[in-house]
């Protein structure tokens, strides 16, 4: 499990410019090419490029996260292996019928061993964001479940066994 100590390292290496973001995302983009094209793809019109620069920061925590706490060569996810784990993940959503977002979710942390990592995402989707520059934004309500959607789907493809 992914814990909310490394987790905060990494939010601290960020905020502190310890980590490069822009060569996070050259990194990133390079050793997980099929992780980034998903993350960037086809999002046309379901996120405001807020959301669209947010989602890939997440994305950037999470990644540098299972990174700190296995340290060595992360395996490199695939296309389908990543297409079918937000498949997974949307049937697991649709099957909440809780009318509350933070409800919806408890189903996620029922069959995941990463409980800390999707806290992070789900504090970080309900509450303000900043954008690039500094300026605070709300998560659409209708971009919040996608958002979180594929988010987990990034934590579960970096985090398999």
């Amino acid at each position: 499990m992914i814990s909310e100590d490394i987790i905060d390292k990494v939010l601290e290496k960020f905020d502190t410019q310890a980590i490069d973001y822009e060569q996070a995302v050259q990194d990133f983009a390079d050793e997980q090419p099929a992780i980034f094209s998903y993350l960037i793809g086809d999002n046309e019109g379901v996120f405001s490029q807020d959301e669209e620069d947010f989602l890939l920061y997440l994305a950037l925590v999470i990644y540098k996260s299972v990174q700190e706490a296995k340290p060595g060569e992360l395996p490199i996810a695939g296309e389908e292996e990543i297409s079918n784990t937000e498949e997974a993940n949307w049937a697991l959503m649709e099957t909440s019928k809780a009318p509350d977002f933070h409800k919806r979710l408890d189903i996620f942390y029922e069959k995941s061993p990463q409980e800390d990592l999707m806290a992070f995402v789900e504090d970080a989707i309900i509450g303000e964001a900043e954008n690039e520059e500094g300026e605070p934004f709300t998560l659409t309500a209708e971009g919040r479940e996608p958002m979180f959607v594929a988010l987990k789907t990034v934590i579960d493809v970096l985090t398999k066994s």
